[in-house]
């Protein structure tokens, strides 16, 4: 994922409200969310990477998810480092705790720069290899994108504010929250982040939802947690390089 923002406990319904976007580009071969019984997994839900085998974002029958972004800085580009889809995978197969998981993570300074979270029943956590800290996320409206948690970059604040506005209603239409991050306003150039990128690019890849020749937003999920345990996570898919929807499907777990 590029782009994620999530209520935590701030809804009186919904213990978690998340939104994301994950971007790409185009030719990388992607599985649509599924279970994965082909891998002889049916407790995992999600996405697959058809090309490492990893997941940007992924939930365990158990009630357990995770999800990554990368960090983007082209100065610490490591060659040939181990997938960071591997990160979440790894997790909902084996971890019993989303914190030990974070505190026993075998040497994350040999992937690329990256961002995790980490939810359980009993906890929700941030990671991110380049600062080496656990965050316990509080209650609140927070986000991630391509630096570190609640970064206040134009298309994090963005998504946050919207996020807020949509969540005061009682009821939480899922298509709501989809349309949300369809939003291809680019940042004002004096808002830019400077992350080493040339200016054109650092442009392209402002907007919440992303459309360039080569890469741009291949899929819309959100998910829903409820205070009684059960789980609502949806995925949408786009054609490429459009806002045209290519397909849509929905998976409900019971607490």
């Amino acid at each position: 994922m590029c782009l994620i923002a999530f209520a935590h406990r701030v809804h009186p319904t919904y213990k978690l409200i998340l939104v994301a976007n994950r971007d790409e580009f185009y030719k990388r071969p992607t599985r649509k969310a599924q279970f994965w019984t082909e891998e002889q997994h049916p407790e995992l839900l999600g996405g697959k990477d058809l090309e490492a085998g990893g997941m940007w974002m992924g939930l365990n029958s158990d009630g357990r998810w995770a999800a990554l972004t990368n960090y983007r800085d082209p100065s610490i580009h490591k060659e040939n480092p181990p997938s960071r889809g591997s990160l979440v995978l790894d997790y909902l197969k084996d971890s019993p705790s989303a914190e030990s998981y974070l505190e026993n993570l075998p040497i994350p300074d040999q992937y690329n720069g990256f961002n995790l979270l980490t939810w359980d029943w009993k906890g929700f956590y941030h990671f991110s290899n380049q600062t080496g800290e656990i965050t316990n996320i509080e209650p609140g409206i927070h986000g991630v994108s391509n630096a570190l948690l609640n970064t206040p970059w134009p298309k994090l604040k963005r998504a946050k504010n919207a996020l807020e506005r949509t969540i005061k209603h009682d009821v939480i239409e899922t298509s709501e929250l989809l349309d949300l991050l369809v939003n291809t306003e680019k940042a004002a150039d004096e808002d830019l982040p400077d992350t080493g990128i040339p200016y054109e690019w650092e442009k392209a890849i402002s907007s919440m939802f992303i459309k360039t020749e080569r890469y741009g937003t291949r899929c819309t999920s959100v998910l829903l947690i409820d205070y009684e345990g059960n789980i609502q996570f949806t995925e949408r898919r786009y054609l490429e390089g459009t806002i045209t929807i290519e397909d849509e499907q929905t998976y409900r777990i019971n607490g």
